[in-house]
């Protein structure tokens, strides 16, 4: 496959990058991606050592050199589009995002959030499920819009909570299974599987009435 048949992308991220890995892993054998960059607010950010490694441009845009979101988000607008991306990627952005920047983006910004949505936005989404009881954890694919975390979800995998989990342990065993389908879904949209129509998402030609459900390591790249 061309680079020209390739999904172009910019990924975001304020941490580890462990997601960004899981991409960049995935962009080395098949996955029909080219990251065009990966730009961080933070310049302890790990996720910008992973994109030297792998030979992507790195950019660092601090937040704290701006005086306000507005003025922050218009600046990550104009560095994100210097690189044409069909697709921007949050892979552990921790910002809240201006309505300015979401509807710049409308229907190519993608996020994935660690639990079932509709069910704890926000943070500390681990502790919130272990303290509720909840027999079930998981992580969500969603499109981004205006309300937090609220856009429309398009794959989600379900994460047994064992009786001994904490909130590392828990956490832990939903990040391995994040690895996994944030590269897939990215995928449905790289190869045309998916794609918006008027707001409703499709699959293989058909809208989806909710999102794609997976197991627990069930999981795979088709």
């Amino acid at each position: 496959m061309t680079e020209q048949q390739k999904l172009p992308i910019v990924v975001l991220v304020s941490g580890s990058g462990s997601n960004l890995q899981a991409i960049i892993d995935a962009a080395a054998q098949d996955l029909p991606v080219e990251i065009r960059a990966v730009i961080s607010n933070r310049a302890d950010a790990y996720g910008l050592e992973r994109a030297k490694r792998a030979a992507i441009p790195a950019r660092l845009l601090d937040h704290t050199d701006y005086p306000d979101r507005e003025s922050y988000d218009r600046a990550l607008m104009a560095l994100i589009d210097d690189y044409s991306p069909a697709l921007v990627v949050l892979a552990g952005f921790m910002r809240i995002l201006t309505p300015g920047f979401v509807n710049h983006y409308k229907e190519r910004l993608l996020n994935i959030h660690p639990s079932l949505l509709p069910k704890y936005r926000g943070l500390h989404t681990h502790q919130r499920a272990l303290e509720a009881g909840d027999p079930v954890h998981g992580a969500s694919v969603h499109l981004v819009t205006e309300e937090l975390d609220g856009g429309p979800v398009i794959l989600q995998v379900r994460v047994p909570v064992e009786p001994d989990d904490d909130e590392s342990t828990l956490a832990a065993r939903v990040l391995t299974q994040e690895h996994l389908i944030y590269p897939l879904a990215i995928r449905w949209i790289a190869e045309g599987r998916l794609r918006v129509n008027d707001g409703t998402l499709e699959l293989d030609g058909q809208a989806l009435q909710g999102p794609v459900i997976m197991e627990f390591n069930q999981v795979t790249n088709g």
